[in-house]
């Protein structure tokens, strides 16, 4: 399975000035994509900080490292210097890079969005990559996402604009995400349960958590009482699906089997 970590970058998101959405969803697609998130960490605009996350991630040998936000036009933007600084490389300024920028500038003027197309010096600073990066057409904004590898770790470089982030992820970054994880698959199945109490579902849903230690079994409570129904979920990521759904559904019956014998009523399964 192809472990995963994401840095969230950004001033904002510590100040709580700003919600990260951006891990949460990029979850969510690695996640159905087959990849193990093992790790997601928050740091600020710090070029030392965010070298030294990402040079953690590399040396736990982590296969691929999402990060996200400062790659803008300001000075407060170093998530390129930051990377560069972890690899060892240089910057410099990215052919393919300031093609994309120039192309969107020009784009944007047409449009009337902005005054002029000039490549200001604010401007040419995104397509200033460190050495070897791969450019990412941003189909939403206008920084270029990017591509990088560190010893055996791929680093791809999001912005931290939701749009945009979610923009280069589901058109420009498909191929490596292909080449990346493959057919991958994942399964989940959600059981709802007639239960009031998540204590006395707990030892059932963990005794078929350990039985069957390949699928990821969680009970979810949000009220306590009479009426209430809670759920049980169950999910594994794999290669064949035939292999991942007959594991699943294993799960599931023996989770059955346990809950007629303690008279809790199974409502549904999606």
């Amino acid at each position: 399975m192809v472990t995963v970590e994401i840095i969230a970058i950004g001033n904002e998101i510590l100040i709580g000035d700003v919600l990260d959405t951006n891990t949460h969803w990029l979850c969510q697609q690695i996640t159905g994509l087959g990849g193990h998130v093992r790790r997601a960490t928050l740091v600020r605009d710090d070029v030392p900080v965010i070298a030294e996350v990402l040079r953690q991630a590399v040396a736990r040998g982590t296969d691929v490292v999402f990060t996200t936000g400062g790659l803008g036009p300001t000075a407060d933007d170093m998530t390129l210097q930051a990377i560069a600084q972890a690899a060892g490389v240089p910057l410099e300024e990215h052919a393919e890079a300031l093609r994309l920028v120039r192309e969107k500038y020009e784009e944007l003027a047409e449009k009337g969005y902005v005054a002029r197309a000039d490549l200001t010096p604010e401007r040419r600073k995104m397509a200033i990559l460190p050495r070897g990066a791969k450019a990412l057409h941003n189909p939403v904004g206008a920084a270029p996402g990017v591509l990088l590898t560190i010893g055996e770790t791929t680093v791809i470089v999001l912005p931290g604009v939701p749009p945009e982030m979610k923009g280069i992820f589901t058109t420009s970054l498909q191929p490596t995400l292909q080449a990346l994880f493959g057919g991958s698959v994942f399964v989940e199945r959600v059981v709802v349960v007639e239960c009031g109490d998540e204590s006395v579902l707990a030892p059932l849903v963990d005794q078929v958590a350990a039985a069957h230690p390949e699928v990821y079994v969680k009970s979810r409570a949000k009220a306590y009482g009479p009426g209430v129904r809670l759920k049980v979920t169950f999910s594994m990521a794999g290669r064949e699906r035939s292999e991942v759904e007959e594991a699943v559904a294993r799960a599931l019956d023996d989770l059955r089997t346990a809950l007629d014998e303690a008279q809790i009523a199974v409502v549904s399964v999606e």
